[in-house]
């Protein structure tokens, strides 16, 4: 279980704010909205990496610690840690802090792998 602590030090990839609409049906924020925060983080990451069109391929050790409430911000950090020819390895952790609090708390982590592709959609090689 993940507690408080303090995120990265640098800017987010993304900042957001969880709204209702993006609710499961118990009333928490839905997994799946979350996961598609850390992708657009990731994919922003790595398109500019890349230099160019991408795609994610994989998704890589996702497990909830803690639930997004409705109102929190939101703030997900994403490196790169592995770099090959054509993919990318970019692992992202996602912080909730509430409305009205000071503290941050990480929600989930993952590592999101990409493919860079060229205009056909085929893999490419990575510009240096």
């Amino acid at each position: 279980m993940e507690g408080t602590g303090l995120p990265p030090q640098e800017q987010p990839a993304i900042r957001t704010i969880a709204m209702p609409a993006d609710t499961n049906p118990a009333g928490d924020i839905f997994g799946g909205w979350l996961m598609s925060q850390m992708d657009l983080a990731a994919g922003n990451l790595a398109a500019l990496t890349a230099r160019g069109r991408v795609a994610t391929v994989a998704v890589e050790g996702m497990r909830f610690h803690l639930p997004v409430k409705v109102g929190d911000e939101v703030s997900l950090f994403a490196d790169l840690t592995r770099r090959g020819r054509s993919s990318m390895h970019i692992h992202v952790t996602a912080w909730r802090r509430s409305r009205h609090g000071e503290t941050s708390e990480k929600v989930t982590c993952a590592t999101f792998v990409f493919v860079a592709l060229d205009g056909d959609g085929r893999p490419r090689q990575i510009p240096e």
